[in-house]
């Protein structure tokens, strides 16, 4: 979709694309690397702690995507504390990976769930020392809210529980972030098919990261196609305003226009 006015602009830097895709999980680099061709996106996210941070360019990761231009958007996965996740963001920056920072702290390892003490804990300190944060939070509108005032560059709550495909379990939390935001909402985890991608652009948010759900589809080329598609399709229909829902039915042409014989 090509709208000059419909800008998504993070850190400064303005993006054409609203897919944020994750690097993991594909069966094998050629097929990551056609799902990340056929997605558009321009951010691909992936934990510190799986890249080489002594030489970031002969990475594994990331060395067959040669050729290519993407902002990174390393994550603090694997943290368990605001400050394992600062430590490692630091370490990223200095070894001039990125001062992109998705902050990521866990302590349940069933759930995933982000920890919010220590995530807004992390976002304020990085954030006073210039990293462009993009924390991964609840879909509490308060927390949400409450990072932003801590220097977050974009918000990202999550649909439900990473990897667990259930979509948006609370559309109307999402509704109420994208509200009372001033910074770009982007909805992270928990999402599985097109139709999750729909709804959450619908809601207002300004794009979606997602991982799981296009590299362990059964072909996850065509699955990075269909959420591309979905994400443009959600983002022109949230633009464009849809119809107020009714109880009853309303005819498409008035039957006092009728004319009967």
């Amino acid at each position: 979709m090509n709208n000059s006015k419909d800008k998504l602009i993070i850190g400064g830097k303005e993006l054409s694309s609203r897919f944020f895709i994750g690097t993991g999980r594909y069966p094998n680099p050629f097929v990551q690397n056609e799902a990340i061709k056929a997605s558009g996106s321009e951010v691909l996210t992936f934990a510190i702690r799986r890249v080489n941070l002594e030489a970031p360019d002969e990475d594994a990761i990331l060395q067959h995507l040669e050729g290519q231009t993407f902002t990174y958007l390393p994550n603090t996965s694997g943290a368990k504390t605001a400050e394992e996740a600062i430590r490692i963001a630091r370490l990223a920056k200095a070894s001039g990976l990125s001062d992109w920072i998705k902050v990521e702290i866990s302590v349940n390892e069933k759930t995933l769930l982000p920890d919010p003490i220590e995530t807004l804990k992390a976002t304020e300190v990085l954030a006073n020392e210039g990293f462009v944060v993009l924390p991964y939070t609840s879909d509490d509108p308060v927390l949400c809210k409450r990072l932003e005032e801590a220097g977050a560059a974009a918000v990202m709550p999550g649909g439900a529980p990473i990897g667990t495909g259930l979509g948006i379990l609370n559309p109307y939390n999402i509704s109420l972030i994208v509200e009372e935001a001033n910074v770009p909402i982007i909805v992270d985890a928990g999402l599985g098919s097109a139709k999750d991608i729909v709804q959450a652009m619908e809601l207002g948010v300004d794009g979606v990261l997602m991982n799981t759900p296009v590299a362990k589809a059964k072909d996850p080329v065509k699955m990075a196609t269909a959420m591309r598609y979905a994400i443009e399709a959600g983002r022109m229909s949230y633009l464009a305003g849809r119809i107020p829902q009714k109880r009853y039915a309303t005819a498409s042409s008035a039957y006092e226009s009728l004319i009967l014989k």
